[in-house]
């Protein structure tokens, strides 16, 4: 099986140990997993900003990238989404507002759409792919720390990742899953809404960190590092003490690394 890790802009930017921990984990598991050079954007932040000529471009470039693989996988259940979610609807809205002849903007639709259905549906959520592509919850990690775990709105509501990070933080060694009130609530930050909208972004998240500090955890959890920066910024301006860490990098530790995390 061919598997390439779409380690996404955040994550590459700000963020490169999740991508390093993603690909130390699946290779702890077996898998040989290809990082394309050519990888860029995704589109979302385009998209959901109006530029959708721009977006529909960049989804080109990811479908160009990634069709020769069998799975992708990606550290983040947001650019995911908008891959699986956004990608069928561009294809199907392609080419309505745009000023070209008709069989041009024809042919150029159904060829965007064919590999919009040929490749999204290879596109993983790190914790989709573990437990039902590799079939795992127990992937040999150890992180004896007290943990809660914040699902965040696009890997809970757009792709529908259910319980499948819980049960594979349940099965790490020495870790303590303590539940985050009001968990499915979300935490203010939705990409440009935290600069739209700062004052009501600010209130979500301090009820998100007063949840999470009531629970007594030493680490929140979460499957998407933009949500993380946005909670893990006002934790740290309360001098909370709790430490937040993406998903892929709790699974990718050892007994010796989780130890000294």
């Amino acid at each position: 099986m061919r598997v390439a890790l779409f380690v996404t802009c955040v994550n590459d930017t700000l963020f490169p140990n999740t991508g390093k921990a993603v690909v130390s984990l699946l290779r702890r598991l077996g898998v040989d997993v290809d990082f394309p050079q050519e990888q860029t954007c995704c589109g979302q932040m385009h998209v959901n900003t109006g530029y959708r000529d721009e977006g529909v471009r960049l989804a080109r470039g990811f479908l160009s990238v990634f069709g020769r693989y069998d799975a992708v996988v990606s550290p983040s259940g947001s650019c995911a989404s908008m891959v699986r979610e956004q990608y069928p609807k561009l294809a199907a809205g392609m080419g309505a507002t745009r000023a070209k002849a008709f069989t041009r903007v024809h042919r150029g639709r159904t060829r965007f759409a064919e590999a919009v259905a040929e490749v999204t549906p290879k596109v993983y959520d790190l914790s989709e792919f573990l437990v039902d592509v590799l079939g795992v919850t127990d992937v040999g990690a150890c992180f004896p720390h007290r943990v809660t775990y914040h699902p965040t709105c696009h890997s809970l509501r757009g792709l529908r990742v259910g319980d499948r990070p819980v049960r594979l933080l349940e099965a790490v060694r020495g870790l303590e899953l303590v539940p985050l009130p009001q968990a499915d609530e979300c935490c203010g930050f939705g990409g440009t809404f935290a600069v739209k909208n700062a004052a009501v972004s600010a209130a979500m998240c301090a009820d998100k960190i007063g949840h999470v500090m009531d629970t007594g955890a030493e680490v929140l959890c979460a499957a998407d590092n933009s949500c993380l920066m946005h909670i893990g910024g006002a934790l740290r301006r309360q001098r909370s003490g709790v430490r937040v860490m993406h998903l892929a990098e709790i699974l990718a530790s050892t007994e010796d690394l989780g130890a000294r995390r």
